[in-house]
């Protein structure tokens, strides 16, 4: 393996003009699909560090590309988006912002998920590498990808020509944040994330006035019974050894108590492993839904539509080795800790051959860490009081030991596969 050239610009730089971009950027959330104002602060921190900016591909991504030479080229990502979450962290720079969601509700805006210490740490790495051309030759390309959360901005950005831009990546590097000691990092030894498909059903009855239910068909009683038949399906339609999630998120039905509705919608996620195992679930569910329409008498059939899905996260063996080494080098194998496989997901791997059929690129490696986000004071009282974790109103990276690592590991990442 070759020798990882050392971080030579000015750190304290790097890092402060960082801290600001996290604190502006946590202030200031936006949902997937409006991230405007994240994409041209991202965008104009790319343009002052010499990098040729693409903006508005596939949504509201950004792209940047510095050209240094004859070398593999590099391609390092991260989120624009936030949730529908109100904040509850009690931070000075805690975000009070509101939105319209997709369903037209105005609701509260909260970077929950980390894709803002995500884009903090892309953007010093990125100001770094761009410092210390002298010690690398290749091409570097950075990623702010919109829309992560409804898993629709990976594919919207391939399909739009990312690789057009970039020119085809050789690897592409990606850290996420999760509720482990900050200053750490963590490998999985498989697949990271799960892969997962999201379905919505709608069940379609036959409305009427609540006096008289013998003449509808009533649409919640029939969600009613699927949603209890669906938690047979892990139970008693999967294999023991598999490890499989299949979670209704939601049930919307009715305006009022003495109307019964016409129809019932259901929304519910599917998470596994292997895209066997996805498929074979989501028949399950399909073949339960359409059994009790029919026994309930319903004359017309449901609609079983796939709202996102995205496949397993399993980085690629030996590029991930080539960054954990580098890792492990410079931080030391105590701060490098081993991560177990998780039912979460995302849509990073279509990055890599997962996504042949959007980018068409077959052998492009990837590779995917998880960052600790923990503070001492939280992680010493762990065994009683859980760390606030992704998605939580609480979720508060200790910015302090998290930027600085996240901001070095991306960039020895990107050094660990550019040439001299």
């Amino acid at each position: 393996m070759k020798s990882v050239p050392e971080i030579a610009s000015d750190v304290r730089t790097v890092l402060r003009e960082a801290a600001a971009f996290y604190i502006d950027i946590h202030a200031h959330p936006e949902l997937s699909g409006a991230e405007a104002r994240t994409a041209d602060k991202l965008a104009g921190r790319l343009r002052r560090d010499g990098f040729q900016v693409s903006s508005k591909v596939g949504g509201h991504g950004v792209v940047g590309v510095l050209r240094n030479g004859p070398g593999p080229t590099v391609l390092l990502r991260a989120e624009l988006d936030a949730l529908p979450v109100e904040e509850e962290t009690g931070l000075p720079y805690a975000s009070r912002q509101v939105a319209t969601s997709a369903g037209g509700r105005t609701v509260p805006v909260m970077h929950a998920c980390g894709h803002d210490l995500h884009l903090a740490c892309l953007a010093g790495a990125a100001a770094q590498l761009a410092a210390d051309r002298e010690q690398w030759s290749g091409t570097l390309a950075v990623v702010g990808q919109p829309a992560e959360e409804t898993l629709e901005g990976a594919h919207a950005m391939l399909a739009a020509g990312l690789y057009d831009r970039t020119g085809r990546p050789d690897v592409v590097l990606a850290q996420h944040t999760a509720p482990f000691p900050a200053g750490m990092l963590a490998y999985a030894a498989g697949p990271v994330l799960a892969g997962s498909v999201s379905l919505e059903v709608t069940i379609l009855g036959r409305g009427g006035h609540a006096a008289t239910p013998h003449l509808t068909v009533d649409p919640v009683v029939i969600a009613a019974a699927v949603v209890l038949r669906l938690q047979t399906v892990v139970s008693r339609e999967v294999d023991p050894a598999e490890q499989v999630v299949l979670t209704v998120g939601s049930l919307r039905a009715g305006e009022t108590g003495n109307v019964i509705p016409g129809e019932a919608v259901i929304g519910l996620t599917v998470r596994a492993y292997a895209t066997a195992t996805l498929d074979r679930v989501v028949a399950a569910v399909t073949r339960i839904v359409r059994a009790e329409c029919a026994a309930s008498g319903a004359d017309r059939d449901p609609r079983i539509r796939v709202v996102s899905s995205s496949p397993v996260n399993l980085p690629t063996a030996e590029a991930t080795a080539v960054v954990r080494a580098a890792h492990e080098t410079h931080f030391g194998a105590a701060r490098i800790a081993s991560w177990p496989p998780a039912m979460a997901t995302e849509d990073f791997p279509l990055f890599g051959d997962a996504g042949i059929d959007v980018h068409g690129q077959p052998g492009i490696s990837t590779v995917y860490w998880l960052l600790g986000v923990a503070s001492p004071r939280q992680w010493s009282t762990a065994a009683t009081v859980p760390v606030p974790a992704n998605h939580s109103s609480a979720f508060a990276p200790h910015v302090a030991l998290a930027l600085p690592t996240g901001i070095s590991a991306m960039t020895l990442a990107a050094l660990a596969h550019l040439q001299r």
